[in-house]
């Protein structure tokens, strides 16, 4: 194994997504180092949902997704999860009729008490706003709250890959910033690992230290981390989201 391949905690190669009779994505090759945030950045129908869930299990796919040097292209979705690949759904996907108190639980349920309570405290402190709603329904939560409790969940697992679904799906901007501010706070004291898809670039800049931009689910850009911050760098993704079709770029959201 190589120093570079090393430094990467995954590894995805030449993955293929197949729904009906063609392929949505299409062998599509990148890497997120360990500690790291990377972002799959795209128009709806992009493909990076897809590819999102092809490396969490949930989608069959072709291809090689390599997770801490090992090959987890044969696991179920169960068996990546165990070995601490972790999605957090697009829309939030919360149990609205149990508490939110119960849904941390959820997340942490293979787990032994005293290591739950610890990561529910560390949860709580990430995300005060949900801390006084523990015995309310989730489904009566705001959305901002209930992207809050669906990261916290993935977080009470332990995750060493986090897979984030269109975190600011459906929230106001004041929301997308709190949320990703959070979010922000988490990476840099727990050294976390995560790959997150969005269609907002601005959201994705503030957090991810390389980018992908994905369009007919093909990779079509790349950025590191001082083009993310940069104006040459939102250039360069707005030229790939949109390509060749510039009366589109009234629809893009970078």
């Amino acid at each position: 194994m190589s120093e570079a391949q090393a430094e990467r905690l995954l590894e995805v190669e030449d993955l293929t997504v197949r729904y009906g009779a063609g392929p949505v994505v299409h062998g599509v090759r990148f890497g997120v180092r360990r500690g790291c945030v990377g972002a799959l950045l795209g128009a709806n129908g992009a493909g990076k949902s897809s590819t999102l869930r092809a490396i969490a299990g949930l989608e069959a796919a072709q291809g090689r997704v390599r997770f801490d040097g090992h090959d987890v292209s044969h696991m179920n979705v169960a068996a990546r999860f165990r070995a601490g690949i972790v999605y957090v759904p697009e829309g939030r996907a919360i149990v609205a009729d149990i508490s939110v108190a119960e849904n941390l639980t959820l997340g942490g349920y293979f787990v032994d008490a005293g290591t739950r309570v610890r990561r529910r405290d560390m949860v709580l402190d990430f995300f005060p706003e949900i801390a006084n709603r523990l015995k309310a329904p989730a489904g009566l939560l705001s959305g901002g709250e209930q992207q809050m409790l669906a990261i916290g969940r993935g977080l009470m697992s332990g995750p060493r890959l986090l897979l984030l679904d269109e975190p600011s799906l459906g929230l106001a901007p004041l929301l997308v910033a709190r949320v990703y501010e959070r979010l922000a706070r988490i990476q840099q004291e727990q050294s976390l690992t995560a790959l997150l898809v969005e269609q907002s670039f601005h959201a994705a800049a503030k957090l991810a230290s390389h980018a992908w931009v994905m369009r007919h689910g093909h990779i079509v850009g790349e950025l590191d981390e001082p083009l993310l911050r940069s104006r040459e760098g939102r250039q360069r993704a707005v030229d790939a989201y949109l390509g060749a079709r510039q009366d589109e770029r009234a629809d893009a959201h970078i």
